[in-house]
């Protein structure tokens, strides 16, 4: 019923720039919030940084002053700029849509995720 596809990942050097891409589609009226989490190997998926509808944004301490999160509420597309990338930022990145409210519910997706690899 929605539908998230992410884009951009990839393989970086260290210190280099990303930027994610995670569109969202269906039959949408609205989205509350929009966010990315991150999950590396052996370790649990944590909330990177997250979005609403207003424009309140909130980081992870880890990503604060190099990641800036921002959104297209118009194209339903949420963005993660990803500068000053460290070999710990490599993870599997997921989008999430909160609050989605369709013609016929409200619910909560997942996109597929996008692996971004630093390198040292």
């Amino acid at each position: 019923q929605v539908q998230l596809v992410e884009s951009g990942g990839g393989l970086v050097q260290a210190g280099g720039s990303l930027r994610l891409s995670c569109a969202a589609s269906g039959s949408i009226f609205s989205i509350n919030a929009m966010g990315w989490y991150r999950q590396a190997p052996g370790k649990q998926r944590e909330l990177v940084a997250g979005i609403t509808s207003g424009g309140s944004t909130n980081y992870a301490d880890s990503v604060k002053g190099r990641f800036t999160i921002s959104r297209d509420n118009a194209k339903n597309t949420v963005y993660l700029q990803m500068n000053s990338l460290k070999p710990e930022d490599t993870a599997v990145y997921y989008c999430n849509a909160h609050g989605v409210i369709t013609t016929s519910a409200r619910l909560d997706a997942w996109g597929q995720g996008t692996l971004v690899t630093v390198s040292s």
